[in-house]
């Protein structure tokens, strides 16, 4: 214990964190002035997203949100940006705030129908592999119509639900999770088995948000913001995307099975036998002892189930909103009318909010500080191919170190402005560039007609452009989508998935995420990559 003050409030800070750590934040928190003051704000400001990153991956020794927090008030401090913008930020995020405080909480109430559906599946599909891919798939399936985090929101329930049935048993013997120096070394080995199987199956599912997310026009919120730009409906964004979003998740699928298959990169891990006895026994266990009111609180979350799937694919409302109406339904036609009840729902995700909007506060550095000006000037100055494949690239790479919607923004503007120069540059068109573009752009106008009404002079000129503009909005949309599964940096599923209480349980690191993630990485990015090149 301290016996001074100055040292109570040094042990204070960052808690339980180890010393190292503790020091380098304090590090971190001392040379940014300085370098601001010797280099300008556009090298710290890169030097702020290193230090970011750092507080993220090293999650399990001190939550990111103390850490990196300090990081953001220090930048607002320092003048790398304003409380406007973080305001700005946070309000144009708005639903997705929305969506993290009710729809989690959402689903919270719905995980007993879901351990209740995934066990039968578990004990029913013996299979790792298939296994595997069924969570692939099903993420995928889910993400092209869902958004990314509800999915991802279902499978940490569904794992958190399996690890909670198996602490409970070998917590009521004389193996205990919380302190394992005291089990034997079958429980050891099976315990670290089934942590692993559990890591496996998370990423499958998290890497699935992506693969399908990629699709659709209502799969990330990036492509919405694409789309409209674009004057894209549904299946107009389905076709233009999927020459790079198919064989991109044909050869996602195809790597869930090669990794499972020869162990690679962290996978591998089976279903220890002992751990699905359990799991099979509780399950059998609870069948018996199901009454009438436990199995009519089952039928409820299933047809909640359904309407969350219907309300959300056809957006009926935001999705935070369709959250809420699924807790005041389940809580109603549930039975949990207690507040510590309900309070319990929203543990999980409203740390994460925080962080978010933490998060947020880097992204308005990036964006007041012109952080990614140099790459966009780069990509802009190439034509052709090279700079479809610089496009997807450029947004790969800035993707995996930022947040991807605002990626996708800065580039969408960015090149709707450079098409708007060069429209206004070509002669005799008989309209401003701005005019013309936003008619090409314009959901409700029929491109071809609106061709047809040009000077034959500039038609050719005026088509090769757009056909380079759909190329590089493709290329906008897969970049911020595909190569960003690299990190949890440039996925909020992942990052939703890395800050969870799931993730301490199953040793689910920031380090074993990018590693298990690498493979899909590889693969992913480079079948997008030359899809780009080749079919685009």
């Amino acid at each position: 214990m301290p016996r001074t003050l100055p040292r109570a409030f040094l042990a204070n800070l960052l808690g339980a964190s180890p010393d190292w750590y503790k020091l380098t934040i304090a590090a971190f928190l001392v040379a940014n002035p300085l370098l601001l003051t010797l280099a300008g704000p556009f090298v710290t400001g890169w030097a702020l997203i290193a230090e970011f990153i750092f507080t993220l991956a090293m999650a399990l020794s001190c939550y990111p949100l103390p850490a990196g927090g300090l990081l953001a008030l220090e930048a607002v401090l320092l003048g790398m940006t304003s409380p406007e913008t973080l305001y700005a930020e946070a309000e144009h995020n708005f639903p997705v705030i929305l969506l993290l405080i009710f729809m989690v909480a959402g689903i919270y109430f719905m995980k007993d129908m879901l351990q209740y559906t995934f066990t039968k599946i578990l004990m029913k599909v013996r299979s790792k592999i298939a296994l595997s891919l069924l969570f692939c798939f099903a993420g995928a399936f889910l993400s092209a119509f869902l958004d990314a985090l509800t999915v991802t929101a279902v499978i940490i329930a569904v794992a958190y639900g399996f690890y909670e049935v198996y602490h409970r048993y070998v917590s009521s013997g004389k193996c205990r999770l919380g302190d394992e120096t005291a089990l034997t070394d079958d429980c050891r080995k099976d315990l670290k088995e089934f942590r692993g199987f559990l890591r496996n199956l998370m990423m499958h599912g998290a890497v699935g948000t992506a693969l399908g997310g990629v699709c659709t026009l209502v799969g990330e919120p990036q492509n919405l913001l694409v789309a409209h730009e674009m004057g894209w409906h549904f299946g107009e964004f389905f076709l233009k995307v999927a020459p790079v979003s198919m064989p991109v998740l044909v050869l996602g699928l195809l790597t869930t099975v090669v990794v499972e298959r020869f162990g690679l990169y962290g996978y591998g891990h089976a279903l220890p036998p002992a751990v699905r006895e359990v799991l099979a026994a509780n399950d059998a266990k609870r069948q018996a002892e199901m009454t009438k009111r436990t199995k009519a609180a089952l039928i409820v979350q299933a047809v909640a189930a359904v309407y969350l799937v219907v309300a959300l694919a056809l957006h009926l409302a935001e999705v935070g909103i369709i959250g809420l109406s699924i807790i005041i339904l389940l809580t109603a036609l549930c039975g949990k009318t207690e507040e510590h009840q309900i309070g319990n729902a929203f543990t999980e995700a409203l740390p994460f909010t925080a962080l978010l909007v933490v998060f947020f506060a880097i992204v308005a550095v990036i964006h007041d500080q012109h952080l990614f000006a140099p790459i966009t000037g780069f990509v802009l100055s190439l034509s052709g191919k090279d700079q479809t494949a610089a496009y997807y690239l450029a947004n790969g790479l800035l993707s995996m170190i930022s947040d991807n919607v605002f990626v996708a923004t800065v580039y969408i503007t960015e090149t709707k402005a450079h098409f708007v120069k060069l429209f206004a540059s070509m002669p005799d068109l008989g309209m401003d560039g701005a005019d013309l573009l936003a008619k090409l752009t314009d959901a409700k106008l029929s491109r071809a007609d609106v061709l047809a009404g040009l000077p034959a002079a500039a038609l050719p000129k005026v088509t090769e452009a757009m056909a380079q503009f759909d190329r590089l909005a493709v290329a906008i949309n897969t970049g911020t989508n595909i190569p960003s599964v690299a990190t949890p940096n440039g996925q909020a599923a992942f990052l939703f998935l890395l800050t969870s209480a799931l993730a301490p349980l199953i040793r689910l690191s920031y380090g074993q995420m990018v590693r298990l993630a690498l493979p899909y990485t590889i693969v992913m990015s480079l079948t997008g990559l030359a899809a780009c090149w080749f079919l685009l």
